[in-house]
């Protein structure tokens, strides 16, 4: 359920679908996204703009919140212990954590046709992964850079085999999410189709931006107390801010 909105935003656009976006959001910016058609989906990583060497870890952002799942009241760890954002307001409580990646070869797997910037201009069929690349470039990062991503909005589910099921319809109009930068952080997004997604044809599902901006979190924030591993987060945070 959303507590906040993009309704105070100091800043809006639009995102087309199959695009890429980046930008270095300072400490205490929100940043919404809102989903203008169904089963958008929102790739996500985030660097330490300071020491690019640090990253979005989620493999610890599951182990650290005992959780498979991402939703409001938890955070996104880098790879240092610190705590690069926490999810803030959710409609649809579950992001997925584990799908990974839009690969060309996923592309031409599921039979969607690859098209050209010189064929289609803008709506040419871009892959997450080249999406990614060209946002790292700007900041002089490159394929070794890449971590594993974030997919807000999707849903994907594991039966009892360890099977994975992506869930289409989880994501309806309307629907949003937004994360509170708990430190400076180069925030790389694209919205490219989810790896599993079973469309027939490559969907261009774009998303609506704000930021804005939100108080520093007090120790009864529903981040800071959804697990007593978040309170360490927020202390390495208050301890790394110290240095700057």
């Amino acid at each position: 359920m959303s507590t906040h909105s993009g309704d105070d935003a100091r800043y809006t656009t639009y995102l087309p679908g199959g695009h890429h976006w980046s930008l270095r959001l300072r400490r205490g910016t929100t940043l919404t996204l809102t989903a203008r058609e169904a089963d958008t989906n929102v790739g996500l990583l985030c660097y330490n703009p300071e020491n690019l060497l640090e990253r979005l870890n989620l493999p610890d952002t599951l182990k650290a919140q005992h959780t498979f799942k991402l939703t409001r009241g938890h955070c996104l760890y880098s790879d240092m212990g610190r705590i690069f954002a926490s999810i803030v307001a959710d409609d649809l409580g579950w992001h997925d954590s584990v799908g990974g990646n839009l690969m060309p070869h996923h592309l031409l797997a599921k039979g969607w046709q690859s098209v050209s910037y010189q064929q289609a201009h803008n709506a040419w069929t871009r892959t997450g992964y080249d999406s990614f690349l060209v946002e790292l470039a700007k900041y002089g990062l490159g394929r070794r850079d890449m971590a594993a991503n974030l997919n807000l909005f999707s849903r994907v589910e594991s039966d009892a085999q360890g099977r994975l099921r992506y869930v289409p319809g989880h994501c309806q109009p309307g629907a949003s999410v937004t994360l509170r930068l708990e430190m400076d952080t180069l925030v790389i997004l694209h919205t490219c189709p989810h790896p599993l997604d079973p469309s027939p044809d490559y969907p261009h599902r774009g998303v609506e931006i704000a930021l804005g901006t939100a108080p520093a979190p007090t120790e009864d924030d529903i981040c800071y107390r959804s697990r007593p591993e978040n309170a360490r987060g927020f202390a390495n945070n208050r301890l790394y801010h110290l240095g700057l």
